[in-house]
C-alpha cells in the first residue's frame, strides 16, 4: 500500500494521533505495556477528586510529568507530520496527547481533545495561561484559588468547543490516518466512523491490532515513523 499512496493525492488529511507517536520520543503510553497508570493509581493523582482532596500532592506529580516530557524533544513521525501541513495548509491535526510536541515540531491548527500539560486553568475566574515552568513557580492563581493543569483527567468531559473543531476537520477530511491510538473511549473512538460516513480513506498506523482495525481498509503496522516515512 505505502509504494501506491502518497499523502501527496489527498488534498485534506486529519492526523489522529495518541500515545503510541509519543512513544519513540521516550513518552510512555497510559494503558498500554509499561504505561503510566499500570505504575500510578489515577485516582490518586488524575481526577479532579484527587485534586480537591490534596491539590499540592497532584501538582508534586504533574510537576515530575512536566519535567519528563519537557525533557524529550519530537521524533521523526512528529516532524513528518508538521512537514505535511506545511506543504499542505489544509491538512488538520487531532491528537489525544497532552504533551505539546506537535507545536515543538512546527504544527500549527493542532486539536488537543485532551488538553495540555503546558497550559493551567482557575476553574474559579476561568482564567487560562500557558506555562512551561517546571516545576510551576506559583500554584494558586490571582485570586487565591489552585491554578489547575489545563488537561482532561478521567472522569472529566472533554471540552463541547474542541469535540466541534474536530468533528469538523473529520466532515471534510478526504484522507484519515491513525496513529499510536487503540481509540476505545467515546468520543475518540467515533472518530475514524465519522471519516469513514465522510467518504476518507483511512489508514491505521499500529504495531499491533486494535479493537477499530476493522474500520480501516489499509493498516500499517510497525512504529509510527517508519511508517509514515512509506506515504511521504
Amino acid at each position: 500500500m505505502g509504494d501506491s499512496m502518497r499523502f501527496a493525492d489527498f488534498e485534506r488529511i486529519v492526523f489522529f494521533t495518541g500515545a503510541g507517536l509519543s512513544v519513540e520520543s521516550g513518552i510512555p503510553t497510559y494503558r498500554g505495556k509499561g504505561g503510566l497508570w499500570h505504575e500510578y493509581n489515577y485516582e490518586d493523582f488524575a481526577c479532579q477528586r484527587a485534586f480537591d482532596r490534596a491539590p499540592d500532592r497532584v501538582w508534586d506529580f504533574h510537576d515530575k510529568r512536566r519535567a519528563a516530557i519537557g525533557a524529550c524533544a519530537p521524533n521523526e513521525g512528529h516532524k513528518i507530520i508538521a512537514d505535511v501541513q506545511r506543504e499542505n495548509s489544509r491538512t488538520k491535526i487531532i491528537t489525544q496527547n497532552i504533551d505539546g510536541l506537535h507545536q515543538r515540531a512546527g504544527a500549527t491548527d493542532v486539536v488537543e481533545l485532551h488538553g495540555s500539560i503546558w497550559r493551567i486553568r482557575c476553574d474559579a475566574c476561568f482564567r487560562t495561561e500557558l506555562s512551561n515552568e517546571t516545576p510551576l513557580g506559583e500554584r494558586r492563581c490571582s485570586c487565591g484559588r489552585y491554578w489547575r493543569p489545563d488537561i482532561v483527567w478521567f472522569e472529566d468531559a472533554l471540552h463541547d468547543k474542541t469535540v466541534r473543531a474536530a468533528e469538523q476537520a473529520l466532515v471534510e477530511c478526504d484522507l484519515f490516518v491513525s496513529i499510536g491510538t487503540s481509540a476505545v473511549v467515546y468520543p475518540a473512538a467515533a472518530m475514524p466512523q465519522i471519516a469513514q460516513r465522510a467518504g476518507a480513506t483511512l489508514i491505521e498506523i499500529n504495531p499491533e491490532e486494535t479493537q477499530a482495525s476493522h474500520l480501516y481498509e489499509h493498516p500499517l503496522r510497525g512504529p509510527a515513523s517508519a511508517m509514515l516515512r512509506t506515504l511521504i
